[in-house]
């Protein structure tokens, strides 16, 4: 049994619209060894390891329905049950996920399985796929278990902490957690910004960021204020606020000099210290003082010695000028019963189901370490000393949950002095959020009759004491936080297009930002040769998978993104974004079929698919593709528009009369007129022969890529004066639509180049090559990408055939798989099979070479179509051409060799930059920059 591929998802994809980790598993020997076969053993072990597993409901729907599944007929197989573990696994980790499926792979690769399951941490979800991996593996007959599956030395229960810490150190903390899902519950999307606890609430210019609980907005001065203990100490005094009496020492001689001073019982903590780390309270003798002064050293150059205030150790959350929560703080301690130890307490303590490992449950397990030892030791006890009957031994001297504390609410009794006196302590501070650490006999009574005082102020307080109290009430501490970032009404999603397709789609999503950049928005683009904000482009190369989409949402200038999204990122990662409020798909072509597992048409529109099964306002259908059309039954969206060429369109007439949205092409004695129907109303929109990148008309193509992001744009509440104009203004040269259609027309002949790599796409520029006005003959370059099955390169071949006086067949520069010359040579035999002459054909493999002798080739009113893959370089090669030597290039061609041949003397010749005219004369190609 092992793992053959592993992929994770971040967002919406073929198989959830969340985050999960698909694994291809390869069960071996036990696909004939369901669980019912392999025993109780089995099935008992898995339980004892995973006791929560008992409450899985599986197929069945209810608690215990996957135990039944282990054990009735023939059990279930193990890929089923590695998807259930895995979820467990991460529950343990205090990760709430609860989605899994697991399905045969198919009867052409038995005992493979695709095991989905849901993860909450990207590196948490994978090293839970891999420890049920091998806790299944230690649970399996020796004779069955694959050899090197499981370490000699492998522990379940050593493995399992380590996985939880491991879980943790990546996991949100339960702060930050709690702020995120107070924003979810107000329809405020988020993003993690890093490793730790930086987190972006909302999108684009409407951004608000937090680290654990520090906003934005907090003041850098407050939070330097509330790090420096003496400083605060001093403000705080000065407004006549409760603060205990303190002084600022480096060594242990003065802390001694300063207790003294200060007389009675002092506190010895770091100068800058956190989470009670360092702190060492109640002392007063010259021994205590000095070993709290180095206890505070190891944390803090410099320590603070203080004035010991009796009483409860309280903590108050003030957030944006309001109390919003108070809670008790109780050491961790254990309660004596006059018969066990403190060690056997401590493990009765630790079976309480709500203490766990860290941050992984309500409570904190305690631990029996160092400074466990020493408060002991200061009470004269030892580990194995057993107590008195209710006698309460503390194991620390602070009441940091962290350490094994407990925390009881109390919120509603305090005082309203009290309350006053933790407000006005943040604000003389100046912390948007903040916690008063405050000590007090009786919280329920006024500070000026009970006494008490402040020692610490926290910026960056944390809320799980207050969410997740161990007695008492629960309160909403991050809710306010999130009310105080975004008020009601304050937006915090920029809109969000997202559109697919085979061909075209980069076009529409060039046409749609620039659309809303002349309605005055500033749009973030992602494309497949960068990413643009408000026009510049940012980043370059294929950026259409979700790290473009967070790149683009990140960007704090732009208010509307347009997210071109490409079959491979969603087949590699899926969408960058849990929703969009208009997808849009273009068509469904043969296209990258025959990989990734992708082999029809229909599996490719299911993949493409999931654009508008996200799309919450609109979903823009190609009402003239039968794969897109169908995908009307699959959205949630509130409004379907159909895009249609036909204004015969059956299906769409009908949706029109029941007053819904559609673009449709209709004729006119001025030409065609792209048209917009909603809710009864006829909108004339634009000839398409005012549009610059349908070349008047003449490339259907951008027709419906122009109707397309029309579509789009209207959806999107766009005003039609801003969509005419932007379409108006929108043209296909280099600048705005790199290899897509750009025209040059500086040569004595047109030069067309264009990115077209399937037959769809070349077709489409064939068709267009045939509409245009030549005075002289047609050319191409053309080739197909190496990973293309070979049927797709006859195709290309096929959509070419027939319609040029001669072909230049080359190849891609990276060969995916395909030997130099072996894409030309098969789209070469592809053509001669259709019926084009042998000599109207050259092979020459390299674009650089091909491009080049095809430009020598054209005369002046020739037509010269170039479908280019380098696309940058190949637009210099074209713009800088000049032809060159002592023979008219218009005159030279290509010896081409028997294509049942491999390549001879003249192609070699050719790639050299040698080219030779019909009476044998030759001269040199120069190279272009």
């Amino acid at each position: 049994m092992r793992i053959l591929e592993r992929t994770v998802y971040v967002g919406p994809s073929l198989y959830a619209h969340f985050p999960v980790i698909r694994l291809e598993l390869d069960l071996q020997a036990l696909e004939q060894w369901p669980t019912a076969r392999l025993g109780p053993a089995f099935v008992d072990g898995l339980l004892a390891a995973l006791p929560g597993l008992a409450e899985h409901g599986c197929s069945y729907r209810a608690p215990g329905g996957f135990v039944r599944r282990l054990r009735e007929d023939e059990g279930t197989w193990l890929g089923h049950v590695l998807e259930h573990v895995a979820i467990e696994l991460q529950n343990v980790a205090g990760e709430n996920v609860t989605f899994g499926k697991t399905r045969s792979i198919g009867d052409n690769r038995p005992g493979v399985y695709s095991v989905v399951y849901e993860y909450a941490q990207r590196e948490e979800g994978i090293a839970a796929g891999e420890l049920g991996l091998k806790l299944l593996c230690s649970l399996l007959p020796a004779a069955l278990r694959p050899a090197g599956s499981v370490p000699e030395d492998w522990e379940w229960e050593s493995a399992r902490d380590d996985f939880i810490r491991y879980a943790q150190r990546r996991a949100l903390g339960p702060s930050t957690a709690s702020l995120v899902r107070a924003a979810e519950a107000r329809g405020i999307p988020w993003l993690r910004l890093n490793t730790q606890s930086l987190i972006q609430f909302g999108h684009g210019k409407y951004q608000q960021r937090i680290q654990a609980t520090v906003t934005g907005r907090t003041p850098h001065i407050a939070v330097e204020l509330a790090s420096d203990k003496e400083e605060t100490n001093k403000i705080l005094a000065s407004l006549g606020l409760p603060v205990p009496r303190q002084e600022l020492v480096t060594d242990a001689a003065g802390a001694v000099r300063a207790a003294r001073r200060l007389g009675g019982a002092v506190v010895t903590k770091p100068y800058n210290g956190n989470h009670g780390r360092g702190i060492t309270i109640n002392i007063s003798g010259e021994d205590e003082i000095r070993a709290g002064f180095e206890a505070a050293r190891e944390h803090s150059r410099s320590v603070i010695v203080e004035t010991y205030v009796g009483g409860d150790d309280h903590r108050l959350l003030v957030v944006n000028g309001e109390l919003i929560a108070a809670t008790r703080r109780t050491p961790g301690h254990v309660v004596g019963d006059g018969k066990r130890s403190i060690a056997e307490l401590v493990e009765a303590v630790n079976q309480d189901p709500r203490r766990g490992v860290g941050h992984e449950k309500v409570l904190t397990r305690l631990e029996l370490d160092a400074q466990a030892v020493l408060m002991m030791e200061r009470a004269g006890y030892t580990a194995e000393s057993v107590p008195a009957d209710d006698e309460v031994v503390y194991l620390r001297s602070t009441a940091n949950l962290s350490t094994g504390g407990t925390a009881t609410d109390v919120t509603d009794i305090i005082h309203p002095d009290n309350r006053d006196m933790a407000v006005r302590a943040v604000r003389a501070i100046g912390l948007d959020v903040g916690g008063v650490d405050f000590i007090s006999p009786n919280i329920a009574e006024s500070y000026k009759n009970a006494g008490g005082g402040i020692c610490e102020i926290n910026a960056a307080p944390g809320f799980r004491m207050h969410v997740a109290p161990s007695e008492g009430t629960p309160r909403d501490a991050a809710g306010p936080v999130i009310d105080m970032l975004f008020s009601p009404g304050t937006p915090a999603r920029v809109p969000i297009a997202a559109v697919t397709g085979t061909n075209g789609k980069t076009t529409t999503a060039r046409m749609l930002a620039h659309i809303a950049k002349m309605a005055g928005y500033t749009p973030g683009l992602t494309t497949t040769d960068g990413v643009y904000i408000d026009g510049q482009r940012t980043v370059e190369g294929d950026m259409t998978g979700p790290v473009s989409a967070r790149m683009v949402l990140s960007d704090p200038q732009i208010d509307l993104a347009v997210l071109e999204t490409a079959r491979g990122g969603l087949l590699r990662a899926g969408m960058g974004v849990s929703e969009v409020n208009v997808g849009a798909v273009i068509n469904i072509q043969s296209d990258h079929l025959g990989l990734k597992g992708i082999d029809t048409l229909e599996q490719l529109a299911e993949v493409k698919r999931v654009v508008v099964e996200i799309a919450k306002d609109c979903a823009v259908l190609n009402a003239d593709d039968p794969n897109v059309l169908k995908m009307s039954a699959y959205t949630d969206a509130k409004v379907i528009c159909y895009v249609t060429m036909n204004p015969a369109h059956a299906l769409v007439r009908e949706h029109i009369r029941a007053g819904g949205r559609a673009c449709a092409l209709e004729a006119g004695v001025n030409g065609h007129m792209i048209t917009l129907y909603d809710k009864g109303s006829h909108i004339p929109l634009l000839w398409t022969h005012l549009i610059p990148a349908t070349m008047e008309g003449r490339a259907l193509h951008n027709v419906q890529n122009a109707m397309v992001a029309a579509a789009m744009a209207f959806s999107m509440g766009i005003k039609l004066d801003a969509i005419r104009h932007g379409l108006r203004t929108f043209d296909t040269t280099f600048f705005q639509a790199p290899g897509r259609m750009n025209v040059y027309n500086e040569h004595p002949f047109k030069v067309l180049m264009d990115y077209g790599h399937n037959a769809h796409a070349v077709g489409v520029m064939a068709d267009l090559a045939q509409r245009l006005d030549v005075g002289g003959r047609r050319l191409v370059v053309l080739a197909g990408p190496g990973d293309r099955r070979d049927e797709d390169l006859h195709a290309i071949a096929e959509a070419v055939a027939g319609k040029f006086d001669h072909y230049v067949c080359r190849r891609d520069d990276s060969l995916r798989g395909r030997d130099g010359d072996e894409v030309p040579r098969i789209i070469a035999k592809a053509l001669q099979a259709r019926g084009v002459d042998r000599a109207a054909i050259s092979i020459i493999p390299d674009e650089q070479t091909a491009i080049d002798t095809a430009l020598r080739m054209a005369q002046a009113g020739d037509l010269l179509l170039v479908f280019a893959d380098a696309l940058a370089r190949s637009w210099k090669q074209i713009i800088h051409f000049q032809p060159e030597g002592g023979v008219a290039a218009a005159t030279a061609r290509i010896e081409l060799p028997p294509l049942e041949q491999t390549l001879d003397e003249a192609v070699v010749a050719a790639m050299e930059g040698v080219v030779r005219d019909e009476r044998g004369l030759r001269f040199e190609r120069e190279e272009s920059d």
